[in-house]
């Protein structure tokens, strides 16, 4: 399969002690503007403290993807979770 690019918002929350930043389950989007526009919206919404849009190029056949290049920040998120 060819390598093919990917797009995904990812929101963050506080942990319920309030301390730790932690990702919520990633959003697929079907363009970068549109991850834009979905990381913008979370970052808006009550209980999330930011997001981030950002691509990963990669063949998901091989299962391997290169590291994921971010697109826009919005508020607090921890970008050390975009490789695991």
């Amino acid at each position: 399969m060819p390598t093919m690019a990917y797009y995904v918002t990812l929101g963050f929350k506080r942990s319920e002690d309030g301390g730790e930043i932690v990702a919520c389950d990633p959003k697929e989007a079907r363009s970068a503007e549109q991850a834009i526009r979905m990381a913008t919206s979370f970052a808006a919404n009550e209980g999330y403290c930011g997001a981030v849009a950002f691509s990963r190029t990669g063949d998901p056949a091989l299962g391997e993807f290169e590291d994921a290049v971010v697109l826009k920040t919005f508020g607090e998120v921890d970008t050390g979770l975009l490789s695991t």
